[in-house]
């Protein structure tokens, strides 16, 4: 039987990617080239409706990604987060018990710089 490459590879350093919505909580932890190793969301890991934006939810997801990528000998992790949801701090305590080395925490949640035209204004 052939191993898979998540089986036969070893890496140092790895990064978590943590995108909290408002109804969802999605995680993928990555080499350092991007390379995706393994993705999870709330709603994969069982969660369904509501249930999947909540801090708990985020929680359980995030270690249900570091469990998989366990035997890879990660180290040291870089952390890069987005978005506004109930998740962030969740999957940030969730990360800092597994015991790995981190590196950087970033928060990489997309800001408009003007944004878009507004509506015309209501004339009465």
């Amino acid at each position: 039987m052939k191993k898979s490459n998540l089986e036969t590879k070893t890496i140092e350093k790895a990064q978590i990617h943590v995108a909290a919505t408002f109804n969802n909580t999605l995680v993928a932890v990555t080499d350092t080239e991007g390379k995706v190793l393994t993705s999870l969301s709330s709603g994969a890991v069982g969660f369904k409706g509501a249930r999947k934006a909540t801090p708990f939810a985020a929680t359980v997801t995030v270690e249900k990604a570091l469990e998989k990528v366990r035997n890879l000998g990660i180290k040291s992790v870089e952390i890069f987060i987005k978005g506004p949801g109930a998740g962030r701090d969740a999957a940030l305590r969730a990360i800092r018990a597994a015991n790995f080395k981190i590196d950087l925490i970033g928060d990489v949640t997309p800001i408009p710089h003007n944004g878009c035209r507004p509506k015309k204004r209501r004339r009465m």
